[in-house]
């Protein structure tokens, strides 16, 4: 109770100007008993700290986009923040889990600035989310692809195979993965060997195999402004290239593949 009675003081005290940080993804079947806290519902005591909130970070892919809990069948009935809220502004850092540089960023650009940083047309930071992990990936350069689990298991870490055709999700997911890497910048799941499963997108858990190559759905050309800052770190031509592929697919409706992105315009 302590914990509540500090909430409390807290949403009090600095009514209209705190940050609201959310993790989780909010069950709302049968009027939210599936998760409750002190005896309430994680969707009362979101409505209630919401109404005095500047702005809501939503934390990981269970908070941004409803995550795992919000798979088939979602017998809970679980969603996203922003399901829920729909007159705060809401920043959303997915990852299943978010990365701690990611939050850190986030939440020191709005206690510097006293604004959110601009967003894409999923609520996430630009600056983080901005390019796909394909775009940024050291093995995206690579001409060679793994093509079986065994030779993905043997050859392609050491080698530094593109793991594209047994799964990877790069292409399609927006993260810093691939930059800022995890436990202090060691290594990040394609770096060790392991496909991404574009778990920073929505309903990545109900799209498809994670082992399986996608037929990848082009995205439109967007992210102008993070796309200058990535372009400088791994080449303008190359970043610029890999859009104008992406949105000629989408354009003629029809799937792009790796090999289309890794064309020469």
């Amino acid at each position: 109770m302590a914990a509540e009675e500090a909430r409390e003081a807290a949403m009090k005290e600095f009514d209209g100007q705190y940050l609201l940080i959310v993790d989780g993804s909010i069950p709302t079947k049968d009027g939210g008993v599936y998760s409750t806290i002190a005896g309430r519902t994680n969707l009362d005591m979101l409505q209630e700290a919401a109404k005095g909130a500047a702005a809501i970070v939503a934390i990981g892919s269970c908070a941004a986009f409803g995550g795992i809990p919000h798979a088939n069948p979602n017998p809970t009935g679980a969603v996203a923040v922003s399901d829920i809220i729909k007159d705060k502004p809401i920043i959303n850092v997915p990852g299943c889990p978010p990365i701690p540089v990611v939050i850190t960023g986030v939440l020191t650009h709005y206690l510097t600035f006293g604004t959110i940083p601009e967003l894409d047309d999923k609520g996430r930071p630009l600056s983080f989310y901005g390019d796909s992990i394909h775009d940024r990936c050291y093995r995206g350069r690579s001409t060679t692809r793994a093509s079986s689990p065994s030779v993905s298991t043997m050859k392609a870490p050491a080698n530094g195979w593109c793991l594209f055709e047994l799964g990877c999700k790069g292409p399609t997911t927006h993260n810093a993965c691939a930059t800022v890497k995890w436990n202090q910048g060691v290594s990040f799941p394609i770096e060790s060997g392991h496909g991404c499963l574009g778990c920073s997108e929505p309903d990545f858990w109900d799209a498809g195999s994670f082992y399986t190559a996608l037929s990848m759905p082009a995205d439109p050309v967007k992210y102008t402004a993070a796309a200058a800052v990535a372009g400088a770190a791994i080449g303008v031509a190359v970043s610029y290239a890999n859009r104008s592929k992406k949105a000629a697919a989408k354009t003629a409706h029809q799937p792009a593949t790796l090999a289309d992105l890794e064309k020469k315009p």
